[in-house]
């Protein structure tokens, strides 16, 4: 993936944008050496992107999703 600095896209940011969708490769724009934003082309061919779907299979329930953490008596005078 190309990175590029905050400035240097600010006045490029148009021919970029053409090489991004001309070449389908992101681009991962820093400040001060940092990554703030990440320039993708946009998906058109009914694909999935890479970022929906991430975390799918990851997590696990381990207890009740529904009942309160707490009971009310345990709250008290915050209730």
């Amino acid at each position: 993936m190309k990175t590029m600095a905050a400035g240097k896209f600010k006045v490029h940011c148009l021919q970029v944008m053409d090489e991004v969708q001309a070449k389908r490769q992101a681009v991962l724009i820093t400040k001060r050496g940092k990554p703030v934003a990440k320039l993708v082309p946009v998906n058109l061919d009914g694909k999935k992107d890479d970022f929906f779907g991430f975390f799918v299979g990851k997590g696990k329930i381990v207890g009740d999703i529904i009942s309160p953490a707490i009971s009310p008596e345990e709250w008290g005078d915050l209730y």
